[in-house]
């Protein structure tokens, strides 16, 4: 019997993926946003492509900012890009 493997929707492409694919977004309790990349942080969860083409079409889109119902200043857009540069 195979493993059921979890499934997440890309906050930019849209496209439905297995969770292990995607990189975790995370909106703490105390309402800081951050990358997850084991994905173990507590808080509000939404996942996004690898790809610095989805975050451009999550931040164009504003998903973030519904996915956390919140503004999210400009300055937390651009430390996630260094985050995600980094990682490649």
């Amino acid at each position: 019997m195979q493993k059921k493997i979890p499934m997440r929707q890309c906050l930019g492409c849209r496209e439905m993926k297995p969770k292990r694919e995607l990189i975790r977004a995370v909106k703490s309790p105390e309402g800081v946003i951050s990358l997850d990349f084991k994905g173990k942080a507590a808080g509000r969860g939404a996942y996004i492509c690898p790809s610095a083409d989805c975050l451009k079409k999550a931040i164009k889109g504003k998903a973030l900012e519904k996915a956390f119902s919140s503004q999210i200043p400009p300055e937390v857009y651009e430390e996630l890009e260094r985050q995600m540069e980094a990682v490649k």
